[in-house]
Parts: structure tokens; C-alpha cells; sequence
């Protein structure tokens, strides 16, 4: 161990996808030892046999540690054939798992380079659509709202932020915007690609039982000039208007749940 250190301890990562795991792993390791410079080389994406062969041939008079994550077994067995050509002590940081868990769960792994880091991704893009759901809510926050995926319109009660908020868990970053006769659309709007903005309808029988139900929920007068099918019927001639002039998909909602809505936009999108 003492030599080790002398020689300022060497240590070569050899990585089929970002080599950011193996990396990780072994400033661990050699932190137990003390060792906080480390010299460490880092290959990523090697994906050719050939690739191994010139590493290995790099560093075969050297006295180093090899330490790798990959996957394909004609790689690693390139890697240990070469390695132990030159005597060079290995450490396979996948490996040992992968095979534990297989025979644990009694399945047999995908074996593909970089999908921890696939999934990762997906996850941190599943969040910042939500944020982006919550801070694009009912257009409150114009900054943003059109830098997303897509847009959401229509007039109130039409399920616009949970639609935005079910999208959002598909990775899709939607934000919305009401639609309102007293209130003047922002200019952003119709300059906004038509084709990733989705307008929402709903049959004016519908709609009004729902907000009769909201004004009874919230303990209002259900007599609203909100619930009234005069305004009802204002609203959404007006709403379709707007939908019209900008030439966006027109999606009716009624009588459909959130997944139901959500799925014939995917479908529009070309997601399904």
C-alpha cells in the first residue's frame, strides 16, 4: 500500500456510457485510505473492443488500478483477457451487482450501457415539467409559459391544470391559460407555434353542472352569474373564436376523464 502512495496512487476508469458511477465509487474507496489526490483517467463511452486494447496498451508498463463499468460481456472479456496479458490488477464495479440481482429477482438484465443515466434523466425531466405545470398555472407566469412543450386553453372549468399537471408526469411541460371574454389574450399567444397548443371544449349542459357544483362546494350562490347558461354560452363561443383565430387543435372534454383528454392529445402529438 505504502508503494501505492508513493506513486501518487493511479487510477485508469474504463466506462461503456459517462463513467460517472465508476468515478464516483472509487474516490470513495481511496478517500478510506487517506487518498484525496488521486490521478485518475477517465475513458467513457467505450464501445469497441479495439478501444480497450489501445487503453490497456496506454498504460500496460504502468503501475495502475483499473477500475470499470461495463456491460457487454465481449468487452469485458477484451478487457480481463488484456489486462491480465500485462498483469494489471482490474475491478469490475458492475459485475458482482448485476449478477447478485438477477439471481435475487430471477430475471435476466437488460445489459445496456447508460440506463441508469436514462432513467435518471427521465426523472429530473419529469420534475421540471411539474414545476413548470405549477408556475405556468392559470398563465401566471408569462415568462415561461410559452418556452414550454405545449399550451393549454380554455375557458374555466374545463380541467386545465390537471391535464397540465398529468402531462407534466409524462415529462411533457405544459402550462395554461384561461380564457376570459373581459380579458385580452397576450399577443404571445397568437405568435406561439399553433401546433403545440390544445384548446379545450366542453358542451354547455356539462359545464354548467359542474359549476353549479363548484359554486355549492364553495358555499356560493348557485344563482352566479358563473353557472348561468347565458354566460356559459358567451364563454365558449368566445373561447372558440380565440381557438379559431389561432388555428390550434380544438380537444372536447366532455363527459371524458383527465387520462382520456390527455391520451387523444398524445395521440395528436404523435407520442402514442
Amino acid at each position: 500500500m505504502n508503494n501505492f502512495v508513493n506513486l501518487k496512487a493511479k487510477v485508469i476508469i474504463i466506462a461503456d456510457s459517462t463513467g460517472e458511477t465508476a468515478e464516483t465509487v472509487m474516490r470513495a474507496g481511496l478517500s478510506q485510505f487517506g487518498l484525496k489526490e488521486v490521478d485518475i483517467k477517465k475513458y467513457a463511452h467505450v464501445e469497441d473492443p479495439e478501444q480497450i486494447v489501445a487503453i490497456i496498451d496506454r498504460f500496460k508498463n504502468t503501475d495502475c488500478l483499473i477500475a470499470f463499468t461495463i456491460i457487454m460481456p465481449e468487452l469485458k472479456e477484451t478487457l480481463r483477457d488484456e489486462a491480465k496479458k500485462y498483469q494489471l490488477p482490474i475491478i469490475d464495479l458492475m459485475g458482482p451487482i448485476i449478477d447478485r440481482i438477477s439471481h435475487f429477482l430471477g430475471i435476466t438484465p437488460r445489459l445496456k450501457p447508460g440506463a441508469y443515466r436514462e432513467i435518471d434523466q427521465t426523472y429530473y425531466r419529469r420534475i421540471e415539467a411539474i414545476e413548470h405545470a405549477v408556475r405556468c398555472d392559470d398563465g401566471k407566469d408569462m415568462r415561461i409559459l410559452f418556452k414550454g412543450d405545449m399550451v393549454i386553453i380554455g375557458i374555466s372549468r374545463t380541467s386545465k391544470t390537471p391535464l397540465c399537471m398529468y402531462l407534466a408526469h409524462h415529462g411533457i411541460k405544459t402550462g395554461n391559460l384561461p380564457l376570459v371574454p373581459e380579458v385580452t389574450p397576450p399577443r404571445e399567444l397568437f405568435a406561439f407555434d399553433p401546433d403545440k397548443i390544445y384548446g379545450l371544449i366542453i358542451e354547455p349542459e356539462e359545464l354548467h353542472k359542474i359549476r353549479l357544483q363548484r359554486l355549492i362546494a364553495m358555499k356560493l350562490d348557485h344563482l352566479a352569474d358563473y353557472a348561468q347558461m347565458r354566460r356559459i354560452y358567451e364563454e365558449l363561443s368566445y373561447s372558440r373564436g380565440i381557438m379559431e383565430k389561432i388555428g390550434c387543435r380544438i380537444v372536447d372534454v366532455t363527459n371524458k376523464s383527465i387520462e382520456e383528454t390527455a391520451s387523444e392529445i398524445l395521440i395528436m402529438r404523435g407520442d402514442i
